[in-house]
């Protein structure tokens, strides 16, 4: 525990001092490249052929055709095509700000990723979930419910709100299918795989019941999914009887947790026998914390004692000073979060920045809507506006009079506005950095001259998957049989959701908006090798994991690493050539 602390913290000092490093380096290399004193003869001839030719919107698919960086930047400049659907342009600052240093623009791109995947986590863990856990608590829902469907949505929100982008910004949604199907792919293969590898000798089994219910349905969801891309259009009752499926499903999983507890209530026995494998489970971890916490009050009483005097208040303010700075550090990028989401944890629990957010947040989400909404005028966009900053000024008055200094608001009623406040605003931060990640994936593959689509299958999938990797496997290695089960469940129920939530809402909206037509999805052939191999996966696993009397083993998870490898292969050699 102490040390996923520390990883996460050295993580977080890494990714601000990044986005500093960037920040400086866009400054920095800020020059018009295409001024006059750049004495260029063929300059002002190609500059009017490309703004001729700008007129049609080619989708920057000519970017390559031009020699140097100097034309580049003046093509992206003025084609139509490559103007960004996100808050940054990408490709000007690519050609225009580093054209004359390619090396580092790719270093500064892919560091740039990586804070993006940072924030997009980072909120998504201290926000999003926290939020969830606090409203599921308020609601009363049973933990079953909870976990299928708040949890899941809290552990798929990158996913979720990449698809939604992917399909309301650029309009095709071919980043947002592949992005969910690729992180599918991912974690019921590789994550599957590497759970079955790892604790292959602990001998382990899962409830077959569960394991076949889920994969089933998975398999139905991708057989759904692949008759609407077959049939290439959808309308707004069949984007919703796909979403559909999902509720299904937790009715399902509902009514089996009912009958169980019921059986369990019938049988006390097995009820005993399931409160002590409970009170086993949770009982170590107890003590591991409290075991931590007095050695570390162990270490720092060892430490007073090993100073006095000058030589302690010079320890306590080397300490402070070296806290002063991790704090500064990390300000960067939690600063703006932290001005704008509401916070009601005791832990985290500031007035002055309770105030402050909740006065800031409806300014942020007028903000949100004028960038989205490219037809407002300028006056409507002003009275929104003025009138968030209204509402603003209401709440942080309320907030600052109605709030303890040391403690967060305790009952439910008081509790209940905080908390969704929290819940919108950083499902607006979500969206807002998942919009910003679609779009560098889409500049980048103009730069490299490969289908944006690729990545949002690869990089975009395996980031957003990363913390299924880490999370399942450690729960699978560590928790015995009980952990090796919510593990298993985890690595169906998420991409299930992911796939009925995040594509399915997608394609409501996309629908939604042609009503009473019909949303037409392009054609991508490349869908139907990452729908075959996808559930040639899970197919291995529901046919060699029964045969095996439900143990997770060497073969089956080296199955489906070896599925994922070969399409990964396939994908690569086609790129190459």
């Amino acid at each position: 525990m102490a040390s996923s602390t520390s990883i996460s913290k050295k993580l977080t000092i890494f990714c601000n001092i990044s986005f500093l490093f960037l920040l400086l380096c866009l400054c920095l290399t800020t020059t018009n490249y295409l001024h006059p004193n750049n004495h260029n003869s063929n300059l002002p001839n190609l500059q009017s052929t490309i703004l001729h030719n700008s007129v049609v919107d080619d989708g920057c698919t000519n970017l390559h055709e031009h020699p140097d960086f100097k034309t580049k930047c003046l093509y992206v400049k003025t084609q139509i095509g490559c103007r960004p659907n996100g808050y940054l342009n990408y490709l000007q600052i690519f050609y225009c700000n580093f054209g004359r240093f390619p090396i580092i623009a790719h270093f500064a791109i892919l560091l740039w990723l990586v804070v993006l995947f940072y924030l997009l986590g980072n909120t998504a863990a201290n926000y999003f979930c926290s939020s969830l856990e606090s409203l599921s608590k308020i609601l009363k829902l049973s933990p079953t419910i909870a976990g299928v469907t708040l949890l899941s949505l809290g552990n798929g929100a990158p996913d979720v709100f990449s698809s939604i982008v992917s399909f309301t910004r650029s309009g095709d949604g071919d980043v947002g299918l592949n992005s969910v199907l690729g992180g599918a792919f991912f974690v019921s293969s590789i994550v599957v795989g590497v759970i079955g590898i790892l604790i292959s000798p602990q001998q382990i089994s899962v409830d077959e019941s569960s394991f076949k219910r889920d994969v089933i349905f998975l398999l139905f969801s991708l057989s759904s999914l692949l008759v609407i891309i077959v049939i290439g259009r959808i309308n707004l009752w069949g984007s919703i009887a796909f979403v559909t499926i999902y509720f299904v499903y937790v009715g399902l999983v509902s009514a089996t947790h009912i009958y169980k507890t019921r059986k369990l209530e019938e049988e006390p026995d097995q009820l005993l026998v399931l409160g002590d494998t409970i009170t086993s489970i949770t009982t170590p971890l107890l003590t591991r914390v409290d075991d931590e916490e007095k050695a570390a009050v162990s270490v720092l009483d060892d430490e007073k004692k090993m100073v006095d005097g000058q030589e302690r208040n010079h320890y306590w303010s080397f300490n402070y000073l070296g806290r002063l700075v991790l704090y500064l550090l990390e300000l960067p990028l939690s600063l703006p979060r932290r001005l704008t989401i509401p916070v009601v944890s005791e832990e985290n629990w500031s007035k002055p920045f309770a105030v402050i957010s909740v006065t800031l947040a409806p300014i942020s989400l007028a903000a949100l809507f004028n960038t989205q909404s490219e037809k407002v005028g300028s006056t409507s966009k002003s009275v929104t506006y003025m009138t968030a900053a209204f509402i603003g000024l209401v709440f942080g008055n309320l907030a600052y009079l109605t709030t303890k200094k040391c403690d967060p608001p305790s009952n439910n009623k008081s509790l209940f506005p905080w908390l969704v406040g929290g819940f919108l605003m950083s499902v607006a931060w979500t969206y807002i950095t998942a919009e910003e990640l679609v779009c560098l994936l889409e500049s980048y593959g103009n730069i490299l001259g490969i289908s944006p689509s690729v990545l949002g299958l690869t990089i975009l999938a395996w980031g957003n998957s990363l913390g299924d990797l880490i999370a399942n496997v450690a729960m699978a290695v560590n928790g015995g049989s009980d952990g090796a089960q919510i593990a298993i469940t985890g690595c169906y129920a998420g991409p299930m959701f992911n796939t009925l939530v995040g594509i399915g809402f997608s394609l409501v909206l996309s629908a939604w908006s042609e009503y009473p037509s019909s949303f037409v999805i392009p054609i991508d052939h490349s869908l139907y090798e990452t729908l075959a191999f996808l559930m040639g996966g899970l197919l291995w696993a529901l046919v060699i994991l029964p045969n095996k009397n439900m143990k997770l083993d060497r073969y089956m998870g080296s199955g489906l690493v070896a599925i994922y490898l070969c399409f990964l292969s396939l994908k690569l050699t086609r790129l190459l050539l």
